[in-house]
């Protein structure tokens, strides 16, 4: 058991670490913010938290002191809380009234930790042994002390939660809004925390051992701790993401829609304005590009298609209409190559319209729709001929 929350404080502390280098790393261009000092703090304080925590596992001595660790641990935590709910107030509130709060949380930070010191070295802290800081042993004091902790990190989770949805309504900043919509979760997670370690103090006060759910308090302290580092930081880092995800989607689509491509490259080359090639340098704009030729080469197809060929025999059984629609398109796509190649003419085809009635200016509609009938045209192929990449060609991508 001492070996798993170990493992959290340690999880805690390098999410809290990685945290606080990655908002280092805005420092030239973001340290007159007050907004930005106070998030560098916060993680200070986090960072040092866990670190204390982690310390405390190690030994029941710091710095020669009994529990010492302990207490600085509780002291930094109770300095973080009240920290984290200034950042809220400066995300959220004008100056005037954020400055007012934040007085009004610096003062209670300064009052429990004062209280809590003075409790420690009154209830003699420093020779208890480190498993009463766990448990309370049933020593008022203690009791006393440990409950108000508990106290003091419960009490800005419920703050944090409440005004974290009427923020995020607030704001047009939509990583912002996600940052808090994360942190609310990450409330709720430390709140469960609060609610796990009151209740090993209870029944280890009572007598009644709970076993392996001990441990429990520790997990969720690492799990909340990982998802508030996350959440402090995501207003500067989101945005890349997205647009890391957005890329990879794009590339995925890009691979995905080549053996349709290729096909029909083949059928009609006069599609393709340029040479093609294996350099994703430019991905959005190849990516159009391969719709484009794409939607010519189906054009080229159209009086060839049968609109009597029915591709459902491919699909599976419990496919939805969407997806039955594209096998059929691809069913008709692979025919009507054959029947270009034989110059058989059907004599029901389509050589009027345009895309079963698709909304060809949603780009990212179209892309998504001409997925669905290249993967379904891959599946249909794949007891058919291997077909060879055209010239000049030679990468899937």
């Amino acid at each position: 058991m001492n070996t798993t929350r170990t493992l959290c404080f340690v999880i805690a502390a390098l999410s809290s670490y990685a945290a606080l280098l990655y908002r280092l790393c805005q420092v030239r261009r973001s340290w007159r913010e007050n907004a930005y000092r106070t998030l560098v703090i916060t993680l200070l304080l986090q960072c040092l938290t866990f670190t204390m925590g982690a310390v405390a596992m190690g030994g029941e001595s710091f710095l020669g002191v009994g529990n010492l660790a302990i207490l600085v641990m509780h002291l930094s935590a109770v300095a973080f809380c009240v920290s984290a709910q200034i950042i809220l107030l400066r995300w959220a509130s004008a100056d005037e009234e954020a400055a007012r709060k934040s007085r009004y949380w610096l003062v209670t930070g300064i009052v429990l930790d004062a209280a809590l010191a003075a409790l420690f070295f009154v209830a003699d802290g420093p020779e208890r042994p480190a498993s009463d800081f766990d448990t309370g042993s049933g020593r008022p004091l203690i009791l006393t002390y440990l409950l108000l902790f508990i106290v003091s990190q419960a009490v800005p989770c419920v703050t944090i939660f409440r005004q974290c949805g009427p923020y995020a309504r607030m704001t047009d900043n939509a990583s912002l809004r996600r940052a808090l919509r994360l942190l609310s979760v990450a409330a709720v997670v430390l709140f469960l925390y609060c609610a796990a370690r009151t209740v090993n103090i209870l029944t280890a006060a009572s007598g009644i051992d709970i076993g392996v759910w001990k441990v429990a308090a520790s997990v969720f302290s690492a799990a909340g701790i990982v998802l508030l580092s996350l959440s402090l930081t995501m207003s500067s880092w989101w945005a890349s993401a997205a647009g890391v995800v957005g890329w990879v989607r794009r590339y995925r689509a890009y691979r995905a829609l080549y053996p349709l491509w290729r096909d029909l490259y083949e059928s009609s080359p006069d599609i393709v304005l340029e040479p093609p090639g294996a350099s994703v340098s430019d991905l959005d704009y190849r990516l159009h590009r391969r719709v484009v030729e794409i939607r010519d080469g189906w054009r080229d197809l159209r009086p060839y298609i049968d609109r009597t060929v029915n591709g459902a025999a491919g699909a599976d059984p419990e496919s939805r209409e969407e997806s039955l629609q594209a096998f059929t398109e691809a069913a008709q796509i692979r025919q009507a190559l054959h029947a270009k190649r034989t110059g058989t003419v059907p004599p029901d085809n389509k050589d009027a319209g345009d895309f079963e009635d698709r909304d060809t200016d949603n780009f990212t509609a179209e892309v998504a729709w001409l997925t669905q009938v290249a993967s379904a045209y891959r599946r249909l192929g794949r007891a058919g001929r291997d077909h060879p990449a055209p010239a000049g060609d030679h990468s899937p991508v």
